[in-house]
Formats: C-alpha cells, sequence, structure tokens
C-alpha cells in the first residue's frame, strides 16, 4: 500500500502542475467573450441567477442530509477508497448521461430542466465521495469544502488557482472559520463567482444540446463529460486530504 500511495503522490504533483499551468490561446480568448457576454447582462438578471444556483444547491445539500446514506468509510487503505471511488464515477457517470439525453430531446423547455437536475446529481456524486474517503458531510465544514471541489472543477484562471489554494489547505484554512477575515463559512462563500465561473464552464457545451434533432446525443455527451471532469476534480482532491492526513497522524509530536 506504501507503494502505491508514493505513485497517487506523483500523480497528485502532475495533477497540481496541469491545473495550474497559464491558459491557452483558445481558453483566454473563451474568457475574454464570456466576461463580454456577461458584462452585458444586467446586474439583476445576475443576481436572479446568483439565488438560483444558490437555492439549488442549498436545498439539495439539505435534501442529502436527510436521505439515508452509506456511512463514511473507516480503515481502508487508500487503493480501496480509489476503486470505490471509480465505481461511484461510473455510476454516476450513466445517470448524467440519461438525464442529459432525456431533457435534450425535449428542446429548450426540457433543457431548463437539465440545469438544476445537473447539478443535483454531481452533487450527489461529491456527497458519497466524501464518504469514500472517510470524511462526514454531516459536518458543515465538509459541505463547504465540496462547495469549493464543485468550483474548482468548473472555474478557470486565476479564480482556479486561488480555490485550489483553499482545496488543499483545507484542514488549516478551515479551522479559521467565520472569525477570522482570511478564514472560510457558508455565509462568507462567493455565490455570484461560484454561478459565474459554473456557467461560463459549461455554456457552449449545453448551448450544443438545443440544436434539433442531435440535442438528445449532446446532452448525453455534455452531462457525461462534466461529470468525468468532476470525478478527477473530486478524487485528488479527496486524495490530497486524506494523504495529508495520514502525515499529520504519522509525524512524531513535537515536544513541548
Amino acid at each position: 500500500m506504501a507503494e502505491y500511495e508514493q505513485r497517487m503522490r506523483v500523480t497528485l504533483a502532475q495533477w497540481e502542475k496541469e491545473l495550474l499551468q497559464p491558459p491557452g490561446f483558445l481558453e483566454r480568448t473563451s474568457k475574454r467573450v464570456q466576461t463580454k457576454i456577461n458584462e452585458m447582462i444586467p446586474d439583476k438578471v445576475h443576481a436572479a441567477l446568483t439565488s438560483a444556483v444558490r437555492g439549488i444547491v442549498k436545498s439539495v445539500q439539505i435534501g442529502l442530509d436527510f436521505s439515508p446514506q452509506s456511512p463514511p468509510q473507516i480503515g481502508l487503505a487508500l487503493q480501496e477508497r480509489d476503486e470505490l471511488a471509480d465505481e461511484k464515477r461510473n455510476m454516476y457517470k450513466k445517470i448524467a448521461a440519461a438525464e442529459g439525453a432525456g431533457t435534450g430531446a425535449g428542446g429548450f423547455v426540457l433543457s431548463l430542466v437539465d440545469f438544476p437536475a445537473l447539478i443535483a446529481i454531481k452533487m450527489k456524486f461529491l456527497f458519497e465521495l466524501a464518504h469514500v474517503y472517510g470524511f462526514s458531510t454531516k459536518n458543515e465544514s465538509e459541505r463547504l469544502f465540496i462547495l469549493y471541489v464543485f468550483q474548482l472543477a468548473f472555474s478557470r484562471g486565476d479564480v482556479r488557482a486561488r480555490t485550489y489554494q483553499q482545496v488543499r489547505d483545507w484542514d488549516r484554512v478551515s479551522l479559521l472559520g467565520s472569525g477570522n477575515p482570511n478564514g472560510v463559512s457558508m455565509q462568507r462563500f462567493n455565490w455570484e463567482q461560484f454561478q459565474m465561473e459554473y456557467r461560463d464552464t459549461i455554456d457552449f457545451r449545453k448551448m450544443l444540446q438545443l440544436i434539433p434533432g442531435v440535442g438528445a446525443a449532446i446532452g448525453a455527451w455534455a452531462n457525461y463529460g462534466l461529470l468525468e471532469e468532476l470525478s478527477v476534480t473530486a478524487k485528488n482532491s479527496y486524495r490530497l486530504r486524506w494523504l495529508q492526513l495520514q502525515n499529520a497522524q504519522q509525524s512524531p509530536k513535537q515536544l513541548p
């Protein structure tokens, strides 16, 4: 198992390098276009979208809190957790693809349903993944961590770099809490940034879903790919935390 963990440390180092590399030409161009579009949208619309996304995410999280779930896994090695995570990923990719195909076949009206439905699928996947790696979503800090992992998967540029720093250092920054200006909390979470980065990342693929005649196929393709992107980010984020906690537990305690 020690050999597997060492290989995963190399994998995580490579993932971090790819995550933080400067955006390419297409990504920079896409971001500029999205920024221009966002500037043309009235503030009232942005506020309404922010409120809608916040409401969707919070209602899903509250609902998941009270739904039956498998408890956090205790005593498993990292390789066993990764294998369970892969099973969850494959299952939720199929669910997301089926949902995308169904709403994509229904044209514009059903495509509007796809937005909250896909968020719900992604949140359910992240809740289950947290338990695979031994973290309880009954803890508000863990539900907040899920939001940052979600944002990390669907953000670009400076926002992605800042979000990664928070995810990487979570078990330190989360202890600061809302009483510290550098701390994190549900009250301080930037919902407007969350929804704008998410929309900007998925807009092109989801717009293709509206094309008559091919909406079902594109809807399935888009949702399948979006779940895959989320799973890579989430799996590596939880691997990173798990290894950090193992290091902390194995390090000799310093004498006062």
